[in-house]
């Protein structure tokens, strides 16, 4: 089973900023992890390839530091990583990600099942995952919080929905996006990390793809921040100090005084 996990580079949510000249998330200077969502879609795909075989391709969109979390995910059981990157990328929205994504997925060569975390945790979109199997007519499932079953043209998955789960059967190659629930992420072992510092990280720019130069980044994005700021504070604010027994009689004398 050829499997592609898609995975993004995020900046720990403890240090974000925003440019007020782009209105874009800056990233220089701040921190980035592998997105939470996508470590699980990572877990799975990894699974799934011990139990049927096949291979694990890690694609990652970003700048070049992004070759860290590819590399994180070689440590973790991937056989290879694919940075696609190009400053024409910049600024893209999902619309724009989700087509520069499918043409990576297009160069790398055929996959018989695409994983992706339900969600990045800087965007809250849910809506890559979904864009790219549409984009490339695939049946999908989002928010699958287990795999039951998986053939050589099929697999069985459980869809968590509000009131329980559905389960539903998809032919291959189909797209899955995933939470959490679905996997305990394993930790790099020495090994892993060995084979990561030594892995050869694959790059891809816009024209590597074949990426039409109206699709991608800003240009190829239909919706863009058109002005970014804090809110102004209502009401008054007090901070209380102290242990927290200390705290709570603080609240308490302040809450008399509004009887």
């Amino acid at each position: 089973m050829e499997i592609i996990v898609c995975i993004k580079q995020v900046p720990d949510t403890k240090d974000v900023r925003l440019d007020p000249e782009t209105n874009t998330m800056a990233r220089e200077g701040v921190e980035s992890i592998m997105n939470p969502f996508d470590r699980h879609a990572l877990e799975e795909a990894v699974r799934l390839k011990e139990e049927n075989g096949g291979r694990v391709t890690a694609l990652s969109m970003g700048p070049p530091q992004a070759c860290e979390v590819l590399r994180e995910a070689i440590a973790c059981g991937a056989d290879a990583g694919v940075l696609v990157s190009d400053r024409a990328f910049a600024g893209a929205d999902t619309w724009a990600t989700s087509y520069t994504l499918v043409k990576a997925v297009e160069s790398i060569g055929t996959a018989d099942l695409i994983l992706c975390g339900k969600q990045a945790i800087d965007g809250d979109t849910a809506q890559v995952g979904p864009g790219m199997a549409s984009r490339m007519g695939w049946p999908y499932v989002t928010c699958v919080q287990k795999t039951r079953e998986a053939g050589s043209d099929y697999i069985i998955v459980e869809r968590m929905m509000d009131d329980g789960y559905d389960v539903v059967r998809l032919p291959l190659p189909a797209l899955l996006t995933v939470v959490k629930d679905i996997n305990e992420p394993r930790v790099p072992s020495l090994k892993g990390k060995m084979k990561a510092k030594k892995a050869k990280i694959q790059t891809l720019s816009a024209t590597d793809i074949g990426a039409d130069e109206h699709c991608i980044g800003l240009a190829g994005s239909p919706t863009q921040v058109v002005q970014v700021f804090s809110p102004e504070p209502r009401g008054d604010r007090q901070i209380f100090s102290g242990s927290v027994d200390e705290q709570v009689e603080q609240l308490i004398d302040r809450l008399k005084t509004f009887l």
